[in-house]
């Protein structure tokens, strides 16, 4: 026996949840990769920005920086629509608290737009961690349900009869692990990862309002 025999001559149920387990792998760790550079990228990003934002630089300077480039994303994009919505406001409205409120609103809609696209493919990572043993499962039991049912067609019972459909089927609950494990422990360390880059970008928002409360409110002392 092989694997790849037992894999052939399994039943359509046990071959079909087998194919299952295999694509939703195979999407698994194509989201792996592609969630591990995305969450890279917006770590090093954000480094990169708040040593920007920290060098001294003028903020209208660093918003003419940021506004020239097509897409921001992280604490550019919370500073970009930040600093444009407090622009909008400090020229319609004098009240600061009434300008401070409207900044807080906008960078807070950032926020959540930047960690709804971080936590992109976790929901189906998750989902694959916690399914894909039931569906090895299932096609296990099935397969070990038919070969039972064909022994009772039989008059003398043999191990070697038998043997061959209880290995096929536990192929498919080896399969359903290894879908399982990695997708497992990818969530896990995104999560974490994501709630590490969330809280950078929370301190950037409340710490980038204060400044600009300072500068409403000597322009209101002025």
């Amino acid at each position: 026996m092989s694997i790849l025999h037992l894999l052939l001559d399994a039943s359509i149920v046990v071959q079909a949840v087998m194919l299952i387990l295999v694509g939703m792998s195979v999407t698994s760790w194509a989201m792996i990769f592609k969630r591990k550079k995305i969450l890279t990228e917006a770590l090093s990003d954000a480094k990169k920005f708040e040593d920007r934002f920290w060098s001294g630089i003028d903020l209208s300077k660093l918003y003419a920086e940021v506004s020239a480039r097509q897409q921001a994303n992280g604490m550019e994009a919370l500073f970009k629509s930040g600093f444009k919505e407090f622009a909008r406001m400090h020229k319609t409205s004098r009240q600061s608290a009434a300008v401070m409120d409207g900044t807080h609103r906008a960078m807070r809609v950032g926020l959540s737009r930047e960690v709804e696209r971080l936590e992109s493919d976790l929901p189906f990572l998750a989902t694959v961690g916690s399914i894909s043993p039931y569906i090895g499962l299932f096609g296990t039991v099935w397969g070990i349900m038919n070969s039972f049912i064909a022994l009772g067609a039989v008059q003398q019972a043999t191990l070697a009869m038998v043997a061959p459909g209880i290995a096929e089927a536990l192929i498919a609950t080896a399969i359903g692990l290894f879908a399982a494990i990695p997708a497992v422990i990818a969530y896990n360390k995104f999560s974490t990862q994501v709630e590490q880059i969330e809280s950078s970008y929370i301190n950037f928002v409340e710490e980038f309002a204060n400044i600009l409360h300072r500068q409403v409110s000597s322009g209101d002392q002025g």
